[in-house]
């Protein structure tokens, strides 16, 4: 497997644990629809949250969490519209960011919400 998909994995691993340990219960993991992929959605309580991890080894790239453009949050959101329907979910949902940096000591894990619409 080549290292930046192993990386991204390990990523969402280490993101789907730190969720579970908030408190959220993992409903899918990969969900793909049409173009879009979503790493992990996620429930508490009444909400659904769809979740994208950027994992980096190191910050020589720029933080994580700034690599989500514009397009990847439509193709999120629009995977995440088929989700909803398919599953025909009615409560309120949410997209967050997870950003991981594994080359640091302790795995550093940071956890945007409402990061995108």
């Amino acid at each position: 497997m080549p290292a930046h998909l192993d990386t991204g994995r390990r990523g969402e691993e280490i993101a789907a644990e730190w969720l579970v340990r908030k408190g959220y219960e993992v409903v899918a993991r990969n969900y793909r629809a049409g173009r879009g992929e979503i790493d992990l959605i996620v429930r508490k309580d009444a909400l659904l949250v769809f979740v994208e991890v950027k994992t980096r080894t190191n910050l020589a790239f720029g933080m994580p969490e700034q690599s989500v453009s514009a397009r990847k949050a439509a193709l999120i959101t629009k995977a995440a519209e088929e989700y909803t329907f398919a599953a025909d979910w009615q409560g309120n949902i949410r997209f967050d960011i997870i950003a991981v940096v594994t080359g640091r000591n302790p795995v550093q894990v940071e956890h945007f919400e409402d990061a995108f619409y």
